[in-house]
């Protein structure tokens, strides 16, 4: 292993807290074969967790970010996995994804991939550190690439009812609104009415450590 792909390695420190229990839930709902996209992968710590536990699945992970794509790539040198796919640019606002057209992204031209067996998302952390249009984004896109039956599953804090559930998710939007007027804990109830306008429908919250929610949409 090179010194520049240890260099390349990015930590998140939340991922160590949370992937288990997140793998927990999408052993349950995610569909038992297929691709799974995952919409802004970061670090790349979670790809190189839940890939091989989730196996025959396939793992596509994406990040608009270049130190991200490289730091997904550092990990799966240093954890590879057969069922992992490169990592790909994918910016999630974009009207049009780059898996959507042809040829497919460069990392993928030499790999099996193909675009029709996508039949899940899955998207950590992203909607509240970024501005709405990503959220929008994200739902529009699902609601083209998803198979009838296809899994979205999200997970992060949010607001229910206009309120945050937890004194800690209010600091915690008050320091990403301060990075970021664009930014913020989502409320909850707005995400399920804009997945349900593309055809999304809400299949189950589930409560998670730390006062966050995986949040489980099905496409119609």
């Amino acid at each position: 292993m090179t010194d520049a792909s240890i260099a390349a390695r990015q930590y998140a420190p939340a991922t160590q807290r949370n992937r288990a229990f997140i793998l927990d839930v999408l052993v349950q709902v995610l569909p038992a074969t297929g691709t799974v996209l995952e919409i802004s992968s970061g670090t790349g710590e979670h790809a190189i967790f839940f890939a091989p536990q989730l196996s025959p699945r396939k793992w596509l992970p994406s990040d608009p970010n270049p130190i991200a794509r490289a730091s997904i790539s550092a990990w799966q040198t240093h954890s590879p996995s057969p069922n992992v796919y490169p990592p790909i640019d994918l910016d999630a606002a974009q009207p049009i994804w780059s898996i959507e057209s042809l040829p497919p992204p460069e990392p993928l031209l030499h790999t099996d991939f193909a675009p029709a067996t996508i039949n899940a998302i899955v998207n950590i952390n992203m909607i509240h550190i970024a501005p709405w249009e990503a959220c929008l984004g994200l739902m529009a896109g699902a609601n083209r690439i998803l198979p009838p039956g296809g899994v979205l599953y999200l997970y992060g804090p949010y607001k229910q009812n206009g309120q945050h559930t937890a004194p800690s998710n209010a600091l915690f939007d008050e320091n990403l609104r301060s990075q970021n007027s664009a930014w913020g804990v989502r409320d909850l109830e707005a995400v399920v009415e804009t997945a349900a306008k593309n055809q999304l429908s809400l299949v189950k919250t589930v409560a998670m450590p730390a006062n966050n929610l995986s949040v489980v949409f099905e496409k119609i």
